[in-house]
């Protein structure tokens, strides 16, 4: 099997009919199928393409001769706002395809997804009740936006995610996902987090409630149980990294509630078939999407 966009994109459309595709609806089947859609919108990341607008224009352009049927473009950001129950299944099912699923360790980390850079435009948007101001360490500077938490595998492949305001609490966000998909993580498995989850509740949650252990850097108030961990924190750094460097996370342009999950949930696929395909073709980097952006 070769490494280019056409095959990965061939691989990932049978996929996705074989293990997460819904079962087929009464009536006329809607075009393109919803493998096809999902395909659509992984090349969409990989090739570098922001705005639905030029994608579709280019997608006329250079793709008929994979997709059979192309949409305009209000009508898929209409289906693709609508597909977020099959991006997660996506997500969940090229998941349990790599061997580090079957690891015992599960990293977990947040990243701040700004959405505006003035008051005027904070006060017009959609999104307004839903992002709200934050703080990014990392950058030393006020946002207004989401926090994207995020759990992946050791070699960064995706398990489950959410959306939540900055101003949630970062231990009751990390939870919820955690909660919410409880079935993706097993019984003794290690959770790698940061600082920001030091706490007896969300320790006695990870522990009580999932059966796990929570490993994070140790602060200075307190003994010392963990040791030095920042080798280990770096992998989901890096895996932050591509989403925001390669896949182009922090420009996903949703300007709606529906909208900023379905194309921050774009990116997760097109990672998680990127470090598939690359397994499946035994690929030396397994993340990296070079191979598929032209």
């Amino acid at each position: 099997m070769k490494t280019n966009p056409d095959a990965l994109l061939a691989a990932l459309c049978v996929f996705i009919d074989d293990h997460a595709a819904p079962r087929r609806r009464i009536g006329r089947p809607p075009k393109p199928a919803d493998a096809e859609l999902l395909c659509l919108a992984v090349a969409q990341v990989l090739l570098g393409f922001p705005s639905a607008r030029h994608w579709i224009r280019f997608a006329h352009a250079r793709l008929g001769h994979l997709f059979r049927y192309l949409p305009q473009q209000s009508a898929c950001t209409k289906r693709l706002n609508a597909a977020r129950p099959l991006i997660s299944q996506v997500i969940e099912a090229l998941a349990r395809q790599v061997p580090t699923w079957h690891d015992d360790l599960r990293l977990i980390d947040s990243t701040p997804l700004p959405r505006a850079a003035s008051r005027e435009t904070v006060k017009r948007s959609d999104l307004a009740g839903h992002c709200g101001y934050g703080y990014c360490r990392s950058h030393s500077r006020f946002f207004w936006g989401f926090r994207l938490y995020l759990v992946t595998t050791a070699e960064g492949m995706p398990v489950t995610w959410c959306l939540a305001n900055p101003k949630t609490g970062e231990r009751e966000a990390m939870a919820a996902p955690l909660e919410r998909d409880h079935h993706l993580v097993r019984q003794g498995q290690v959770i790698l987090a940061d600082k920001g989850s030091a706490g007896k509740e969300f320790e006695t949650f990870v522990s009580g409630r999932l059966g796990a252990h929570l490993v994070r850097p140790d602060r200075k108030d307190e003994p010392v149980r963990h040791g030095r961990i920042a080798r280990v924190r770096q992998w989901i750094e890096a895996v932050i990294d591509t989403l925001k460097g390669r896949l182009s996370l922090e420009q996903h342009g949703g300007g709606t509630p529906a909208g900023a999950f379905a194309r921050t949930g774009q990116r997760l696929p097109a990672l998680a078939a990127g470090i598939w395909h690359n397994r499946t073709t035994g690929a030396a980097v397994k993340r990296s999407p070079i191979a598929y952006d032209h």
